[in-house]
């Protein structure tokens, strides 16, 4: 494709963003998970835990909540029985609710997650969040938001309603979930002797930057090594380019960063990623060669949907290389993975293999990514959630991919 040709039926004046149809209501007890030490201890404060026990105990709840992944007060031995019955009174520690579990032929698993909700009224929102095993790691894919932000053209749920931001709890819950299912907690035996759950990645669901907050907060309770200790350098956020959050992502939550970039000329990232018409690619380059940390040792991972006779040419690999000089990066071809109505389709497999083999030789790591999970739809762009379903063929499924070093 030209870099003045247009994907017939592209959404070339789509919106760049959705705005969020609801906010989230709180339920009556309020679960703890997703609360930070102190605000732990502020919810002891509330139900009058004295002042010079405050800080141990919430320490103690910490410990249980996230270092042995406890379901219910009673679990908590170490915490007195009156301190247990308060806190049975007012909070829970429930996580989102498993309502299905699939479980691929190549061993992926995917979990569509029930929110809990204070509005009888408002039907139950649901997210998913997928695993995927490998021989060297575990790689849990997390959703930040119940639908989408943007509107990305190639991605199936771009097309699908922006419901609402997820809470911290919601999204360090999903975490806690696949702990649960896979009998992953710390002081619990695994199969392998190991950890299953080794690597996060933000890439579900949603686009993190326009819901910072919460996904900071949630990061810095999965990465902190007295709970759930996931290293930040196990830890990567995928952003379609919301260039003011990316450097803050850098000095507040310290984790590895992936770019949604799939087009190098702006007039076709405009059209398949519309939110470029606001930070084009100069702009978001910018950013990533601001980026805190970025190092040989910690490569800003660059994705590339691999999309037949649009993106896929060797003078857009040239200009890929090009665009790069001097940013620390490995570039991640992502094959496209067909959903009903998309007017894409995948590349060839020779012309990705001559797009790969032209950035190895310049100097880059340009791996393939291996599609996982299709026969459950749990693969990289392809999912819709269950929460608004627009026709009876668009099931529900999560972009999910390992990507972290």
């Amino acid at each position: 494709m030209t870099d003045t040709a247009t994907p017939a039926g592209a959404r070339a004046t789509a919106p760049l963003e959705k705005l969020p149809l609801e906010t989230y209501v709180p339920p009556a007890k309020p679960s703890l998970i997703g609360a930070s030490r102190a605000e732990i201890a502020e919810r002891l404060d509330e139900i009058g835990v004295a002042p010079s026990q405050r800080k141990m105990r919430a320490q103690q709840i910490w410990h249980w909540i996230y270092f042995r992944g406890a379901q219910n007060f009673g679990e908590m031995t170490s915490i007195s029985k009156d301190t247990r019955a308060r806190l049975e009174a007012h909070f829970t520690v429930a996580r989102p609710e498993v309502v299905a579990e699939q479980i691929s032929s190549d061993g992926t698993r995917k979990w569509l997650l029930r929110l809990p909700s204070g509005d009888s009224l408002e039907k139950a929102h649901e997210v998913e969040c997928v695993y995927i095993p490998e021989t060297d790691r575990g790689t849990l894919c997390v959703s930040s938001q119940v639908g989408c932000t943007l509107n990305c053209t190639f991605c199936h749920t771009g097309t699908q309603r922006l419901v609402r931001n997820l809470t911290a709890g919601e999204i360090v819950g999903q975490v806690m979930v696949a702990r649960d299912r896979l009998n992953d907690w710390a002081d619990r035996a695994t199969p392998t002797g190991g950890r299953l759950v080794t690597n996060i990645v933000m890439m579900g669901m949603g686009e993190p930057l326009y819901n910072f907050d919460a996904v900071r907060d949630a990061l810095l309770i999965v990465a902190d090594n007295e709970g759930i200790g996931i290293s930040r350098r196990r830890i990567t956020l995928s952003t379609s380019g919301v260039v003011p959050n990316i450097i803050r992502t850098g000095e507040e939550i310290g984790v590895m960063l992936a770019i949604s970039l799939h087009a190098v000329r702006d007039e076709l990232r405009n059209q398949l990623v519309p939110l470029n018409r606001k930070y084009p690619i100069a702009e978001l380059l910018q950013a990533c060669r601001d980026y805190p940390g970025s190092s040989n040792a910690r490569r800003i991972t660059f994705e590339y949907v691999m999309l037949k006779g649009v993106n896929d040419s060797l003078d857009d690999a040239k200009l890929l290389v090009k665009l790069l000089n001097g940013i620390p990066a490995k570039i991640n071809l992502i094959p496209f993975n067909p959903w009903p109505g998309t007017i894409y389709e995948c590349s060839d497999w020779d012309q990705i293999e001559k797009f790969s083999e032209f950035i190895f030789n310049a100097g880059y790591s340009s791996p393939v990514r291996t599609p996982r999970g299709r026969d459950i739809l749990a693969a990289c762009g392809q999912l819709k959630s269950e929460t608004e379903k627009l026709s009876a063929r668009e099931r529900q499924a999560l972009r999910a991919m390992a990507m972290t070093d």
